[in-house]
């Protein structure tokens, strides 16, 4: 039994002794650590100027912060792990993370594909942020791009999180990507109107709202005979930003309706038709199936 004490006392005397050895070279790591958290603060300041006076997109601004940090961080572990165990060479640490690299993409093949994803949509910049988007069933504003995930306020005031993955390979509606936009606003007249007279009251009408641009000028089309009226199709263009495209729209609504009943133009209600007849009198049949028949 006394062997027993001696031998867990021994290996108990041989750890710590390693480890007071190895103290130092743990000290040493830490000191390294948290020197590169100030290293990458002084670095993502510098990269911040930089970028603002040197690159004019915010989206390449943003990747050069990135890029500094990831950079940063990864020479400074490097360095911490050689100092903490000094046996172990900055060749055995590429090494193994060469071998261990295929484990590591198939546990975070996700998180390394969104990582690409933001990279390609921050230097192809498909869209900026401040830009007005519909991807998929979101439609809001872009408020940031980060290495995962793209960052969307909807018009609704909502935040959505939408994976770059899936930003890179979905169709994305930039409606903010031209600074005007066009808009299609329907309008129903009598059959009894007088079309030009229509046409031109529409035009006239339209070119005098706030916020119609004058070029591209508007344009005012016939485009098919209703059940109950004869159709135009108003086109104009404003600003592409979806809260002046709603107020120009309203504008362009109310403005239409005044002018046409200014103008003793109606806008015609759904009309249908209905015939009555005696079924005793007429019969779905002909005379000739009746003689027949008899």
């Amino acid at each position: 039994m006394p062997e027993i004490i001696n031998t867990i006392v021994q290996v108990l005397l041989e750890l710590l002794g390693q480890s007071i050895k190895a103290l130092p070279s743990l000290l040493s790591a830490l000191v390294v650590l948290f020197l590169t958290q100030y290293a990458v603060k002084i670095t993502l300041k510098l990269a911040d100027e930089t970028g603002r006076r040197a690159i004019k997109s915010t989206s390449l601004q943003l990747l050069l912060i990135k890029v500094c940090r990831i950079g940063v961080w990864t020479v400074g572990i490097l360095l911490a792990c050689v100092l903490a165990f000094p046996g172990f060479e900055l060749g055995d640490i590429i090494a193994t993370l060469g071998v261990g690299s295929v484990a590591i993409g198939f546990a975070f093949q996700d998180i390394f594909k969104n990582f690409l994803a933001g990279i390609i949509l921050l230097v192809e910049e498909p869209f900026r942020i401040g830009d007005e988007v519909v991807i998929g069933e979101y439609q809001g504003k872009v408020e940031h791009i980060s290495i995962r995930t793209t960052k969307i306020r909807t018009y609704q005031g909502e935040r959505v999180l939408l994976p770059n993955s899936a930003v890179f390979a979905d169709a994305v509606k930039v409606v903010t990507a031209y600074d005007y936009r066009r808009t299609d606003l329907a309008v129903g007249v009598d059959y009894n109107t007088s079309l030009p007279e229509a046409s031109q009251l529409l035009l006239q009408t339209i070119g005098q709202v706030e916020g119609v641009m004058r070029e591209p000028s508007p344009e005012v089309d016939l485009v098919n005979f209703g059940d109950s009226s004869i159709d135009f199709v108003v086109r104009y263009w404003s600003r592409s930003q979806q809260r002046q495209l709603r107020r120009v729209q309203t504008k362009a609504i109310m403005a239409i309706k005044t002018a046409l009943d200014r103008a003793n133009i109606s806008i015609p209600y759904p009309i249908r038709t209905l015939y009555y007849y005696d079924q005793e009198k007429y019969h779905d049949y002909s005379p000739v199936e009746v003689e027949q028949t008899n």
